[in-house]
């Protein structure tokens, strides 16, 4: 049985007491009880904004750009700290860790569920740019690497991009 489950399948059964003892037992078993309990944050609000946007139904591609294509375009400037032919790696604006930067691939890919089997090759890549990286900032204790997905995992660029976060130590369950 899972209270959070079943409060948010029917709220209206659920008294005061009923309620906090739901809050209780989803704060214990860590469950999330989203419809009730959390708010919705900037990144949530920019994923919803940014799943809106135009696409094109033929290749996937938002039909405005995006602000990566424009780095990439070097209409916006960026901290670059890695080119070639297939990517371009450059310092998050807003990171959350001591080191966070972002690896991009120069195909514009709009998602990870978008990309092709013939992909394949260019994602490897970017996971092997991203653990050279790593290297080079001496992330010797660790990193995460993070792909957002979608409205759901937060996506709010939809052009494909690893996130690489260190310096700090990570909680788990993410998110």
């Amino acid at each position: 049985f899972n209270p959070c489950r079943a409060m948010a399948q029917h709220p209206t059964i659920w008294g005061k007491t009923r309620t906090i003892f739901t809050v209780l037992r989803c704060i214990n078993t860590r469950a999330v009880c989203a419809k009730f309990f959390t708010t919705e944050n900037e990144e949530v609000r920019m994923a919803r904004r940014a799943a809106g946007a135009t696409v094109d139904s033929g290749t996937g591609v938002r039909s405005t750009p995006t602000i990566f294509s424009r780095i990439l375009s070097r209409e916006i400037p960026a901290k670059i700290i890695h080119e070639d032919d297939k990517c371009i790696a450059f310092h998050d604006v807003n990171p959350v860790s001591a080191v966070h930067f972002l690896v991009i691939p120069r195909k514009p890919i709009p998602m990870l569920s978008k990309a092709l089997d013939e992909d394949t090759e260019l994602l490897g890549h970017l996971l092997q740019v991203a653990r050279k990286l790593a290297e080079k900032q001496e992330l010797k204790d660790g990193y995460r690497i993070v792909i957002n997905n979608g409205q759901d995992g937060s996506q709010s660029v939809y052009h494909l991009h690893l996130h690489v976060m260190g310096g700090r130590q990570f909680g788990w369950p993410p998110g």
